[in-house]
């Protein structure tokens, strides 16, 4: 049996972030970061880094993964005719996973984290601490390992939290979107949209994703299904694009889950993602630089079983009421009515505009403003539709 201080079972952003937070806290520390891919790898997402995952890694020393890439500040917003475009807040960046994860994993290892390749079949939790597999084992162990989690039934059981399902390729960027992130609604139950956001280097990010049915509700889309919605919704992306990659995403709920002990749940595998938007990234390096602070900080004090309550306080301080406001802005825009509502919302009011983006992808809540904007939208009648960019107050 090898023993380590601490165990980091997956190293995506999740994982490299948990490294990085406990050794931050801790040079001296013994952190073993494991994953069944070797790096750099592909990975399946939309590929956005919004400003807040760069707020989080420059507290770790790391905000330089995006360091080559083409920062992007316009989104377009739109469902059938309604629509809405103009600049953000904060600039953006488009950064494939093949390189976003192998940077962050690369400074992991320089923080001095072990990266061994091993796929975790077992763990187990014993007076003694936690064991994997039976010939690994620490005081602390964060589970980092994903939507198909194997450290997450652990610790909450096999129930399944509502998921959606999404499709990524990459094709060559069409002119009228260079510099641009475009989302666009389509008819299915909603939320369901397709996306194409520009890397700026000739290349986007393409692909489409909706909510899968309870078990009891239907079939899931399939792969035909997911490319030809994609290919309605943002015409030509289809037949040039390459490296498509299906995915499932465990949404975030009202309330999130992390009991006592010493075994932590950071990124997907703690079922962090928008159930509104789908975004991950940020979610992800929060809450594994906390996962890894939890973790040492309990190390330090000798009492790695309170590191699950500290995780737990920590992150419900930052996601708590950001996580219920996703929740409700997710149930809402089922309503087709809503989302166009949001919309039209956002194009006469440049505070509505942010508040939305900041909801999506960050830690934003419903404001007053927006849920004012929403309401006046969803009870006023409208004679024609609003194309401008969003009015500043």
């Amino acid at each position: 049996m090898t023993s380590w201080d601490l165990v980091v079972v997956g190293a995506g952003p999740a994982g490299s972030a948990a490294a990085l937070g406990a050794l931050r806290e801790d040079p001296s520390l013994r952190v073993l970061l494991l994953d069944r891919a070797s790096f750099p790898r592909d990975k399946s997402c939309g590929d956005g880094v919004a400003p807040h995952v760069l707020d989080v890694l420059g507290s770790v020393g790391a905000a330089d993964v995006v360091d080559g890439w083409v920062p992007l500040r316009h989104l377009e917003l739109a469902r059938g005719t309604t629509r809405v475009e103009g600049p953000m807040a904060r600039e953006v960046y488009v950064v494939p996973r093949e390189v976003f994860d192998a940077r962050l994993v690369e400074h992991a290892q320089r923080a001095g984290a072990v990266l061994e390749r091993r796929r975790v079949r077992e763990v187990r939790v014993t007076p003694e601490g936690v064991c994997l597999d039976g010939e690994l084992s620490a005081p602390v162990v964060v589970g980092a390992d994903g939507a198909h989690s194997v450290v997450r039934p652990v610790l909450v059981g096999d129930g399944r939290e509502p998921r959606a399902i999404a499709i990524r390729g990459y094709a060559p960027t069409a002119a009228h979107r260079v510099g641009k992130q475009v989302i666009r609604y389509g008819p299915r139950a909603q939320p369901a949209y397709a996306w194409a956001f520009d890397r700026g280097d000739g290349w986007s990010n393409v692909g489409y994703g909706e909510l899968l049915p309870g078990p009891s509700r239907g079939e899931s889309p399939s792969r035909a299904l997911l490319l030809d919605q994609l290919e309605e919704l943002l015409p030509g992306t289809v037949a040039d694009g390459q490296q498509w990659k299906g995915h499932h995403l465990p949404l975030s709920g009202w309330r999130w889950r992390q009991p006592d002990g010493p075994v932590l749940l950071a990124g997907d595998a703690a079922s962090l993602v928008n159930p509104m938007t789908g975004e991950g990234i940020y979610y992800a390096v929060a809450t594994g630089v906390l996962a890894g602070r939890s973790a040492a900080r309990a190390l330090a004090g000798g009492s790695p079983e309170d590191a699950g309550a500290a995780h737990r306080a920590a992150v419900r301080h930052l996601l708590g009421r950001h996580l219920k406001h996703t929740w409700t802005a997710a149930r809402l825009s089922r309503v087709p009515a809503v989302v166009d509502a949001g919309i039209r919302a956002a194009a006469r009011d440049r505070r509505s505009f942010d508040t939305l983006v900041e909801l999506g992808l960050g830690d934003g809540r419903i404001g007053p403003r927006l849920a004012g904007g929403l309401a006046r939208q969803l009870i006023r009648p409208h004679r024609e539709e609003h194309h401008a960019d969003p009015v500043r107050p």
